[in-house]
């Protein structure tokens, strides 16, 4: 009988395009992937994958053959976690991506948390400011921030937080336009821009007035990153103005390291969520920490 743990390493180098990439999230050696993915096409006697130096690709018997696979792994996977569920116990391994920032700030905490209660279950906590592919690196749960993307994949929304222009009191007190009262001085200050929001479409900001203006920084930023973080560093370093969430700079306004500028204003608020790929099963552990972090963010 073929082993399960093939049609596994099939699915992922599928998933992936490429033995090199599918080893990397099975945690295997390229070499390991290679045999096993000969000695599954040995033992069912077709040929899955054309393979050259340059690129892989599916025969029309594997492009059949993955959706089988798939379908059975899944069910694998539901029969697992229903007999697991019936004790309360969760275990396997949970992997999860967040951004840098956000996962220092809240995942951690919180996996930390949920850890305690599920000692069976292994968790893995991947930050990165680029976005992972779910499928391909065989992440369960993604937790993105602001505006989404149109996508494939279920989104549960988590929470909501605020986002406002921050800059270092060094940096108002030298300049003579330093006193930001309305978008228009707020523009001629130098900007430090996120390089992920550069084609972004215009802020529609509340105005004290009770109504609403289209807002955009105009020109280039003095710099730009693509992370939150170094963005309030050069912020705190008197470099520019900043656009960051409360949760990232509330200790700094607290210590007067940064002022919030146009309180009067209310820029949108983002969404948090949790995103999972599309199945006919959650898995349980899938749901209870989907749930977990949900109940985290209310109660706070």
């Amino acid at each position: 009988m073929v082993s399960l743990d093939r049609f596994e390493t099939f699915k992922a180098v599928a998933d992936a395009g490429s033995f090199t990439s599918a080893a990397a999230a099975l945690g295997q050696t390229r070499a390991v992937v290679s045999f096993n993915i000969k000695r599954l096409e040995q033992e069912i006697g077709v040929a899955l994958l054309i393979r050259n130096t340059r690129s892989l690709a599916l025969t029309d018997a594997g492009a059949r053959f993955y959706q089988r696979c798939a379908d059975m792994l899944e069910q694998a996977r539901l029969a697992i976690d229903d007999a697991r569920a019936e004790h309360g116990e969760l275990s396997g391994a949970l992997r999860v991506t967040a951004t840098l920032e956000y996962g220092l700030a809240r995942i951690a905490p919180a996996i930390e948390r949920f850890a305690l209660r599920h000692p069976a279950l292994q968790l893995q906590l991947s930050t990165s400011s680029l976005h992972a592919d779910l499928i391909a690196e065989r992440f369960d749960v993604a937790i993105r921030l602001g505006r989404l993307p149109e996508t494939d994949l279920h989104a549960v929304p988590l929470a909501q937080f605020d986002i406002f222009p921050v800059a270092a009191p060094a940096l108002l007190a030298q300049r003579p336009d330093g006193d930001v009262r309305d978008l228009a001085t707020l523009s001629r200050l130098p900007w430090l821009g996120h390089s992920r929001l550069k084609h972004a479409q215009p802020w529609l900001v509340d105005t004290p007035d009770g109504g609403q203006e289209a807002w955009r920084q105009h020109g280039q930023p003095r710099l730009s990153s693509d992370s939150a973080s170094i963005l309030r560093a050069y912020a705190l370093a008197g470099l520019g103005v900043a656009l960051l969430p409360d949760w990232l700079v509330k200790a700094d306004l607290q210590a007067g390291r940064l002022c919030r500028l146009l309180p009067d204003h209310g820029f949108p608020q983002q969404g948090i969520h949790a995103l999972y790929p599309r199945t006919r099963h959650v898995p349980a552990k899938v749901r209870a920490f989907i749930d977990f972090l949900r109940e985290r963010e209310t109660a706070d």
